[in-house]
C-alpha cells in the first residue's frame, strides 16, 4: 500500500513537470533595445543639462538684478561682509593685518581719551 502511494506520488510529480509553463510560446519580446535605451539615456540627459543651466543662468540673472539696484557703498560693504563669511564658513581666521587695523578691534581706554582730550585743549 505504500508502495502504491509513493509510486503515484512520483508518477504525478514527473506529469506536473511536463506541462508547458507557458501558453504563448517562450519568453515575452523586449519592448526596447540596449541602442533605444542609450539613445534614450542620452535624451534624458541632455535634457536636463539644459534644464540645468537655464536655472543657473535664471539664478544668476536674478542676482545681477539685485547687486545692480543697490548703491555704491552698499555693494563694497557686501563685497567685504562676503569674503568675511567665507572665510567664517571655512573656518578660519582673517588675515593679521586686517585683525590689527580692524575698527572693532581698536577700543580707546579712558587714559587715553583724557590724553586725548588734554592735548585738544592746550
Amino acid at each position: 500500500m505504500l508502495l502504491r502511494f509513493i509510486l503515484s506520488l512520483v508518477f504525478v510529480c514527473f506529469i506536473q513537470n511536463t506541462c508547458p509553463a507557458q501558453e504563448n510560446g517562450g519568453p515575452p519580446k523586449k519592448d526596447q533595445t540596449i541602442k533605444s535605451k542609450r539613445k534614450l539615456r542620452k535624451a534624458d540627459k541632455k535634457k536636463w543639462k539644459e534644464d540645468r543651466a537655464a536655472k543657473r543662468a535664471e539664478e544668476k540673472k536674478i542676482k545681477a538684478h539685485h547687486k545692480r539696484i543697490q548703491t555704491k557703498e552698499v555693494r563694497k560693504r557686501m563685497k567685504r561682509s562676503k569674503g568675511k563669511s567665507q572665510a567664517i564658513r571655512a573656518n578660519k581666521r582673517e588675515s593679521l593685518i586686517k585683525r590689527l587695523f580692524n575698527k572693532q578691534g581698536k577700543r580707546k581706554t579712558a587714559k587715553q581719551h583724557k590724553e586725548r582730550i588734554s592735548k585738544v585743549k592746550q
